[in-house]
């Protein structure tokens, strides 16, 4: 996706399908010491993973009222979890009280969705009802009660990330901590959100209230979340308030990750096991504060006179490779066979290790599906490229596109898979990576890793405006239809080679 934010600045239009739109009715008002975490959690133990593809989420009833800025962000950041395409809270009173704390009044304008506003479908969600919540692993949807892990020992807990880190959790968290030691066994960490929430709560002393019982604390980065940093001992169980719990994805293969509100996880912290929060006692009420800093010194505009900006690169910036345009015939073996829900995790890792090399995609290149299979990167590149098999969700989690650049550069020719995450989906066409879908699911049993597959007519198929093609399983002398669910601008990017090929053939002429 970030391709396509920087051609949307260089003035090309930002695409995306046209999702069904979800009406989410919340009604009531949240009890005490649940949360807006418990809300999106509530909705991922409905919906799962996989239940937002192709769809809005739009937030709408009384309970929305309830709910401000801070914990309606927790919430919209979130939902990408199930899959979708977004989610949509009004601009209302609440949100004009936040920006006139940030001194921004003069942009909010209302907006509401109309009264004869019709929907693709509709859930119904009374906050009163609901209690805290944790998410299991190894998937964000994979959502219990407290009360059912309660007891679980803990090694670890981490506040924070873009999905629990603003002011009012952090101050949930002090409150407690004020009050309470973090247990001896724990490791406890907080990232705050922002420059402006960590002024915040120095200014008013909650970092030091968190400080002195135990919490160690951290720049506001991602940090943890993308495993940089702060790795669960090995074995070992780390409840975290962020927004995914894949697989080795906090840096340690085997740990065991939970994904709380902040609520659960102060109240973990303190017990040095999994707590439901409501044995605290009577809970604080934290709302917007009654002021905040507004300091933008230290972020520097555009230059005026660009053409005089020297971009300095280090050895490890290199230039993207050059993709060549797809050939009528694809052919090779089959790298890897996966399952279901295979995220970008697995297919390009982060890490402390592996993220210096971001700028570096032939370096980066050799961690691709190490997480799966250590000697992909090697048979890929001994077998100059060849496919990858997948299950459904193909791609789902994070956007980044090295999951899509990094396979690319190893010669990835095509995804077969059952479905796809639609971000990871359109990294895939805009890097020329052909994605297609088996017409029969039940075939993905007539392919196996090691296999070689060709696949005839591939160009003139797309440039005729098809949708099917025929896969040839060479070595078993078997065959199965695939499809593709690509936009014509999609299929240009292909047959270009990649988006950015094409933004250079369609700018250069404009």
């Amino acid at each position: 996706m970030g391709l396509e934010v920087a051609l949307a600045t260089a003035g090309e239009p930002f695409y995306f399908k046209m999702p069904k739109v979800v009406k989410v009715e919340l009604r009531g008002r949240l009890r005490q010491w649940v949360s807006a975490k418990d809300v999106i959690l509530e909705l991922l133990r409905r919906v799962g993973v996989k239940g937002g593809v192709g769809k809005v989420y739009e937030f709408v009833g009384d309970g929305v009222k309830t709910l401000n800025v801070y914990e309606r962000a927790t919430i919209a950041n979130m939902v990408l979890e199930t899959g979708a395409t977004t989610g949509i809270f009004p601009s209302d009173e609440q949100t004009l009280r936040f920006l006139k704390l940030q001194k921004r009044e003069g942009v909010w304008k209302p907006i509401e969705p109309d009264p004869d506003a019709s929907y693709d479908e509709e859930i119904v969600i009374d906050l009163s009802e609901i209690e805290p919540l944790i998410a299991l692993p190894h998937s964000p949807g994979n959502v219990k009660p407290v009360k059912e892990v309660e007891g679980t020992k803990v090694d670890q807990v981490c506040i924070g990330s873009c999905v629990n880190s603003s002011y009012r959790d952090l101050m949930i968290v002090a409150w407690v901590l004020k009050k309470h030691k973090v247990d001896p066994n724990v490791s406890f960490v907080v990232s705050p959100g922002s420059r402006q929430v960590l002024e915040l709560i120095i200014r008013n002393g909650a970092l030091a209230d968190m400080i002195k019982a135990g919490a160690r604390i951290l720049e506001p980065a991602c940090g943890p979340c993308i495993g940089m940093g702060q790795a669960p001992p090995w074995g070992g169980v780390s409840v975290r308030t962020f927004n995914r719990n894949f697989e080795g994805r906090s840096g340690t293969p085997n740990a065991k990750v939970y994904l709380s509100s902040p609520e659960v996880a102060v109240a973990t912290g303190v017990f040095g096991e999994i707590t439901d929060p409501r044995k605290l006692g009577e809970a604080p009420v934290f709302d917007l504060p009654s002021d905040v800093p507004i300091d933008d010194s230290l972020i520097l505009p555009p230059s005026l006179e660009p053409e005089r900006v020297e971009v300095i690169r280090g050895p490890n910036i290199v230039p993207l490779p050059k993709f060549e345009p797809i050939p009528e015939v694809l052919e090779g073996a089959v790298l890897l066979k996966v399952g279901d829900d295979i995220t970008t995790d697995h297919i390009l890792p982060a890490g402390a290790h592996i993220l210096k090399y971001r700028s570096n995609i032939p370096k980066i290149s050799e961690y691709t599906f190490t997480r799966v299979d250590e000697s992909f990167p090697k048979r890929a590149k001994e077998n100059k490229g060849g496919f990858v098999i997948g299950g459904y969700n193909y791609g789902q989690g994070s956007s980044r596109e090295h999951a899509a650049i990094a396979p690319r550069y190893l010669g990835l020719k095509a995804v077969i898979a059952k479905s796809f995450a639609r971000i990871h989906h359109g990294n895939l066409a805009n890097f020329g990576i052909l994605p297609l879908t088996f017409a029969n699911a039940s075939d993905y049993d007539k392919v196996d890793q090691g296999d070689t597959l060709r696949i005839e007519k591939v160009r003139s198929t797309l440039e005729g405006g098809g949708k099917e093609l025929e896969v040839k399983v060479v070595n078993k002398g078997v065959s199965f239809k695939v499809v593709h669910s690509l936009t014509k601008r999609q299929v240009r990017s292909i047959l270009e080679g990649s988006r950015l090929n094409l933004a250079k053939a369609t700018l250069g002429k404009s």
